[in-house]
């Protein structure tokens, strides 16, 4: 918990989490906005952060239940790209689409039929980008071992992947997050409120 509080009074003093009034690319609104493509920036924090995850995938599913780190370009790839390094696991990722020239895959990397995967990305929205890559690692006769990001915006990521029988794991949500700087005196109560009814109606 004390890298969770430390890390969320980071994303705010970083700009990495943002309040007030956003439109999200699923064209919903939304009282706060994540962008996580900052934490490289801050190479100290950085490595805490991976570090951390590292951990809980230690702890919830062990580090020898997978054989390869699979990622989707681009944000959550540069952290898969850093985990990958220190476990020493092969890293792989898919493509949003297939590319139109050369050998047109989707999945770039050394593939191997059978192989675990964890699947890794920076938010879990509503999951449908990681359902997506789900599908094309079950194409290429790879089993998809579970799937952890940093932050849970917690609007259907968990359900949906379930649907796939893949259990979706997280370092943070942002229900933890908005409480910790409410309680740090960093959010004000309409903010906080505003958030607690946005998680409410998903």
């Amino acid at each position: 918990m004390d890298f969770v509080k430390d890390f969320a009074i980071f994303l705010q003093e970083s700009g990495a989490i943002k309040f007030g009034n956003f439109k999200l690319s699923s064209g919903k609104d939304s009282a706060y906005y994540i962008d996580l493509r900052l934490i490289p920036s801050f190479p100290h924090q950085f490595r805490k952060m991976i570090k951390a995850l590292q951990d809980l995938i230690s702890k919830k599913i062990g580090l020898d239940s997978f054989d390869c780190i699979a990622s989707i370009p681009t944000s959550g790839l540069v952290i898969a790209s850093a985990l990958a390094i220190e476990t020493v696991k092969p890293l792989i990722y898919i493509r949003q689409k297939p590319k139109d020239y050369g050998t047109s895959s989707t999945i770039e990397g050394e593939v191997s039929a059978g192989s675990r995967i964890l699947l890794i990305d920076d938010v879990g929205t509503t999951g449908l980008s990681l359902l997506n890559a789900i599908k094309s690692l079950k194409d290429a006769k790879m089993m998809v071992i579970a799937a952890f990001v940093i932050v849970n915006r917690s609007e259907g990521a968990r359900e949906l992947l379930a649907s796939e029988n893949v259990k979706l794991y997280e370092l943070t949500d942002v229900q933890t997050v908005s409480n910790i700087l409410y309680d740090a005196k960093l959010l004000d109560e309409q903010t906080h409120g505003r958030i607690k009814k946005q998680m409410s109606l998903v």
